[in-house]
């Protein structure tokens, strides 16, 4: 793969003959996903021998593909100046610990007090490859989940970044209390994960969903509830609070995937994430980093942990 200024030049080899196109671009260019190349081909900025194809063009050995990356759009959001708990920052990326009820990018019913706005009001540059509305999110956290997140400064950090947790080399761990007493002390939940057929705005553990693999380890036991780790190998939307209800043991206070009423003082899901693991995109310089537990979410766990009922 050459890469030319904003164009990237591909000839395809005998080994990914007869993949889609939008798949095998997804892969060579390392980084952006299926639906930003997607957009790109919509645009005409992909073409195959010098011709605009569809997205499910079956790529054959010695195609000459030609991908031009525009630059990122204008932001339009205005910036807010929100404080933000800074647990890393250089110039080319900025971690923070996300507070429990801050939506992460501006969506129907959010478009203000979010994650971006207050990004935009504290750092001079942000990546564009998200979107005019995702500007530096690389990733993202649920708005009643907190805990580490990192954005990226710059396009070439957001794509070093995007690549490592789409190839799971990137560390992310969370902290969940449940409800019920786990008999295993750690387990593998490996069960596929999509929308669900009759609630759309809802996620479940669907035969012919996505794969989706969640690690967990029991951390604590209080009685009727559990804190575990929970470690992600895959990363699909809602994924562990989909797996720990599927298992039987709903995340306490989820009001979307856990029937049970004892929610023990939380008034969301007790969902943290506490650890991310990476590669500086620059400097290649392992990085962990981990965020203290939200105020709500400890003092719930500090009260079980003393034996007092919430």
């Amino acid at each position: 793969m050459e890469q030319q200024g904003r164009v990237l030049w591909l000839v395809v080899e005998e080994a990914d003959h007869g993949q889609r196109l939008d798949r095998y671009l997804a892969q060579k260019a390392e980084g952006p996903s299926r639906s930003f190349i997607r957009r790109l081909m919509d645009q005409g900025l992909v073409e195959v021998n010098g011709r605009q194809v569809k997205a499910g063009y079956p790529v054959a050995i010695g195609d000459q593909i030609r991908v031009e990356i525009p630059p990122p759009k204008t932001v339009t959001l205005q910036p807010q100046a929100i404080p933000l708990d800074i647990l890393y920052e250089d110039r080319d990326i900025i971690v923070i610990n996300k507070p429990p009820g801050m939506v992460v990018h501006p969506a129907v019913g959010n478009y203000e007090g979010t994650l971006v706005s207050a990004l935009l009001a504290h750092c001079q540059d942000l990546s564009g490859i998200g979107g005019s509305l995702r500007p530096g999110i690389v990733h993202r956290l649920d708005k009643d989940t907190s805990g580490v997140m990192v954005a990226a400064k710059n396009d070439t950090a957001h794509l070093s970044l995007a690549k490592q947790i789409k190839d799971r080399s990137a560390q992310r761990w969370y902290l969940a209390l449940v409800n019920g007493n786990i008999p295993k002390a750690e387990g593998l939940i490996d069960a596929p994960i999509a929308r669900h057929p009759v609630n759309r705005k809802r996620m479940a553990v669907v035969d012919n969903g996505r794969p989706a693999r969640t690690w967990y380890s029991v951390t604590e036991r209080f009685g009727n509830h559990t804190l575990v780790e929970c470690r992600l190998e895959t990363g699909r939307t809602h994924q562990i609070r989909v797996h720990m209800a599927y298992v039987g043991h709903p995340i306490v206070g989820d009001q979307v995937y856990n029937r049970c009423r004892d929610r023990v003082g939380m008034t969301r899901q007790a969902l943290h994430a506490y650890h991310l693991g990476f590669q500086h995109p620059r400097t290649g310089e392992s990085l962990s980093i981990d965020a203290p537990l939200a105020a709500d979410m400890a003092q719930v766990i500090d009260k079980l942990r003393s034996g007092h009922r919430v």
